[in-house]
């Protein structure tokens, strides 16, 4: 339960965002896209707790979430099946002449966790770990969020500022923000809990992660270098 009061007020939150955009811009928001999206959080959510918890174990003697994460992904593809696999940037070919700008933004990526896995050192890690961080997060998680959900978004409030070499909107900064909560934001036995450390780690990497995505019209390199991330922590 507490789960479930945490992701809607999660969702609450995007729907307020949106809101105040579409004050802002006096309606530039299409609804519709706004509460797919919302639809598609809390989608996300449920899949990855097993419905919170009532769905079956079939995992029981497992240390990681590889059930939820598989169910999430499965849904993730079959939604991304129907809006178009390159729209929602699944796509191996990366656009022409990006890669020369997206490399070097990449090395700083795996500069910054390495730089983090070499301050904040952890204790050696088991095979499934190491297995499933470098699969697991970057597959489900920038599908999902730099993937599908940034689609939606964007077909939400537009792609009206170019930045950078790309063209990107509130779809971008709110999938990001999205991403950070979804880590740093929770409800428990004494209430709304915020962590701002988290959140600064997970939802600033991703704006480097968004940016790459639509820079190269891929989450390749975004799927490649949050596993990198991860799994680094745990080798380092």
């Amino acid at each position: 339960m507490n789960g479930f009061i945490s992701i809607l007020a999660i969702v609450a939150m995007l729907l307020a965002a949106g809101g105040v955009i579409a004050l802002v811009r006096r309606g530039g928001v299409d609804g519709r896209w706004l509460l797919a999206a919302a639809g598609l959080v809390l989608l996300n959510d449920a899949l990855l707790t097993r419905g919170y918890g009532l769905l079956p174990q079939l995992l029981p003697g497992s240390a990681w979430n590889w059930q939820g994460k598989i169910l999430a992904l499965a849904a993730t593809l079959a939604v991304v099946a129907m809006l178009g696999w390159k729209r929602c940037g699944l796509t191996l070919v990366q656009d022409k002449g990006s890669l020369k700008t997206a490399l070097p933004v990449a090395g700083l990526y795996v500069g910054l966790f390495l730089a983090l896995a070499l301050v904040f050192p952890n204790e050696p890690a088991s095979a499934e770990t190491i297995a499933f961080q470098l699969t697991m997060p970057g597959l489900e998680e920038e599908l999902f969020y730099r993937g599908l959900l940034l689609l939606v978004l964007d077909r939400a409030f537009g792609t009206p500022w170019k930045l950078g070499g790309i063209t990107f909107g509130w779809g971008a900064i709110l999938s990001c923000a999205l991403f950070g909560l979804a880590h740093a934001f929770g409800y428990g036995r004494d209430g709304f809990s915020f962590d701002a450390l988290t959140m600064a780690l997970t939802a600033l990497p991703s704006l480097i992660a968004v940016w790459l995505r639509l820079r190269t019209g891929s989450v390749l390199l975004p799927v490649l270098l949050h596993n990198f991330g991860n799994a680094v922590m745990l080798v380092v």
